[in-house]
């Protein structure tokens, strides 16, 4: 049976919105459950360790699945953290790898290492597309695709908007582009960028241009999923960022409440699954 999982981020609720409060985890998760997410995912990146096993019996109380977010600056490093990802249940590593040689060459045996190691310590792992890490550039990370077949990637697209610059119209190539990261990636990350800004108010008229390109990349990577798995969890993580992700005005307020906007895109997804499921795509 195939089954949609909507996530938001430990690190989208720390502030939660533009009141800039942060509420203390057990309310965190009372919060998130309570909205009807499935789970919450643990960036390392944000926190540490010592914040995932603090926060991770908050979780399991509120009945909320952790996903494991890496940033490892090692190859080996990243072996503590599958483990870690396997001790919590995690579904799989959201890795984000700060590992970074310059040419595809050189990326080429980093990336088939993580691999083999989550292989290793049974835990899949998904490499996302993310600036600042070994996927950092659409065009290289489309030739690590081509030369390592068995990677698969979590498709966080804002990052690859501001990275390409890219401007609408997009045209037929670009979208392409984009299209072959939408069917190597095995779950979704939610954030509107435009190609200067990573991440964009939903409901400003300006904006609505790249909230149709994002709703319309969402669509078509939940039907590919659909089409490759015929039982499992779809996850699609709701990541809306703080500041400095989140625009702010001259008093450092931001100009949007981001939780709100979260369940915006939560509603938006779940809306399409349900068409998927009626009409049997």
């Amino acid at each position: 049976m195939r089954q949609l999982k909507t996530y938001t981020s430990l690190w989208a609720m720390q502030p939660h919105d533009q009141t800039g409060t942060k509420l203390p985890y057990e309310e965190v998760c009372e919060m998130v459950a309570g909205a009807g997410y499935d789970g919450m995912a643990i960036d390392l990146g944000a926190g540490d360790v010592a914040q995932a096993y603090e926060v991770q019996p908050m979780m399991k109380a509120a009945g909320l699945t952790p996903l494991i977010v890496a940033f490892p600056k090692s190859i080996e490093e990243f072996r503590d953290t599958l483990q870690m990802a396997r001790e919590f249940g995690s579904p799989f590593v959201d890795l984000i790898g700060q590992v970074m040689p310059l040419s595809v060459e050189g990326m080429i045996p980093v990336v088939r290492q993580w691999i083999e190691m989550a292989a290793e310590e049974n835990m899949p792992i998904q490499f996302e597309a993310h600036r600042n890490c070994i996927t950092n550039d659409l065009y290289s990370t489309l030739c690590l695709l081509d030369a390592v077949p068995e990677m698969r990637m979590c498709a966080d697209l804002s990052h690859y908007v501001v990275d390409r610059e890219f401007k609408l119209p997009m045209s037929d190539r670009d979208m392409g582009l984009i299209s072959r990261i939408l069917e190597r990636s095995d779950s979704f990350q939610g954030r509107v960028a435009s190609r200067q800004q990573i991440q964009l108010q939903l409901d400003f008229p300006q904006h609505a241009p790249w909230v149709e390109l994002f709703k319309g990349w969402w669509k078509e990577g939940l039907e590919g999923w659909r089409r490759r798995n015929e039982d499992g969890d779809c996850i699609f993580l709701c990541e809306l960022g703080p500041p400095e992700y989140a625009m702010t005005g001259p008093d450092g307020r931001e100009m949007s409440n981001r939780w709100e906007e979260a369940l915006v895109i939560k509603g938006w997804i779940e809306d399409m699954w349900a068409e998927m499921e009626s009409s049997g795509k």
